[in-house]
């Protein structure tokens, strides 16, 4: 089957996901229940947006309530697989594709199937691929699931300003480098571009004077600009055309960038061949060859920030988790400051 296609006029991304959600009591229209054991999520290392819940579940420790499938790198224009797993089928669903899981709950589901997506293992229905609320519902509703120590992603004191800012990292960045590479005029792509360094220029200004971007300890809004900046050098400068400057070239947000990596959480979950593999092998209208490039030099990611000299503790008064689980670790060849343990040595 096809890889599909992606390139628009002027894209607009379709934002008609199911909008369910898994609370505590799971008492409202269209919620679910919070329950160790009962769902699953699927995800795909390569996408940012499925990074982010890959993140979020392992800061909050969230692993044996909530347990994870990982489809494959690359996708046709049916669905997301399970290759890497195998015979090709997802141990716990039982599924090759995650498309069944979608139809088993909506017969001739009309949309795209995306990740991450969180999976009732009973019934194997698909229960919500709406990404945005789904990890913070993570960090507000799974509290008597979170590990001794986790941080609070999305303090209370915060959120009026962080839901600002979380709105234009979307719209402008994380988004924005997507208007950037599905742009089909000319004219599209140059005010894309335009709007996406504006606010790349307004991230360093922030990121100058301040090591996270709520202040001194890592919230729910790092996360979600970190998926996008790793993946800045490696896909978007070159391949998505968002080449004022590479990442590398923006001292405070390289920095910035660098101090999450090296943090428990953000660098062991990276997977460089995977995200290389998944932009440029399924974007077949805007890399008709298919080729994946060799670079970039991945070794400045181990490199000294310098941050601390802002202050803060990236975990506040909590602790950073331990060692990603022995099977959900990133292969070290896909990221070279991974060591055998799971975990980002800096060099």
């Amino acid at each position: 089957m096809g890889q599909g296609t992606y390139v628009e006029d002027d894209f607009e991304r379709d934002t008609n996901y199911i909008e369910d959600r898994v609370t505590t009591d799971g008492a409202g229209e269209h919620e679910w229940p919070v329950e160790a054991g009962r769902y699953r999520l699927v995800a795909a290392r390569a996408c940012p947006w499925a990074n982010r819940a890959i993140i979020v579940r392992r800061l909050l420790g969230l692993e044996d309530a909530i347990s994870m499938g990982i489809c494959g790198p690359t996708h046709d224009s049916d669905s997301w697989t399970f290759d890497l797993d195998e015979g090709e089928v997802d141990p716990v669903l039982g599924i090759p594709r995650l498309k069944d899981a979608y139809e088993k709950r909506f017969p001739g589901y009309p949309r795209g199937i995306t990740v991450p997506a969180l999976v009732e293992i009973s019934s194997g229905e698909v229960v919500t691929n709406d990404f945005a609320p789904m990890t913070l519902d993570l960090s507000t509703q799974w509290t008597a699931h979170h590990r001794d120590g986790a941080p609070d992603l999305y303090p209370e004191a915060l959120r009026a300003e962080m839901d600002e800012v979380m709105e234009r990292v979307y719209t402008e960045v994380n988004n924005g480098v997507y208007r950037c590479g599905f742009a089909g005029t000319q004219s599209a792509y140059e005010d894309a571009y335009d709007r996406l360094f504006t606010a790349l220029d307004w991230l360093e200004e922030r990121l100058t004077d301040r090591r996270f971007l709520m202040g001194d300890t890592i919230t729910e809004a790092d996360v979600r600009l970190f998926t996008t900046l790793a993946r800045f050098d490696a896909v978007y400068h070159g391949h998505f055309k968002c080449n004022r400057q590479k990442l590398a070239e923006l001292p405070a947000l390289w920095g910035y960038a660098r101090d999450l990596f090296q943090t428990p959480g953000f660098g062991d979950t990276t997977d460089f061949a995977h995200i290389k593999s998944h932009y440029y092998e399924v974007h077949r209208d805007i890399n008709p060859t298919g080729i994946v490039p060799k670079g970039p030099d991945l070794a400045g990611w181990g490199t000294a920030h310098g941050r601390e000299s802002l202050g803060g503790r990236p975990f506040g008064d909590g602790t950073p988790p331990g060692p990603p689980p022995e099977g959900e670790r990133v292969d070290p060849a896909h990221n070279p400051h991974i060591g055998p343990d799971g975990v980002v040595h800096p060099s």
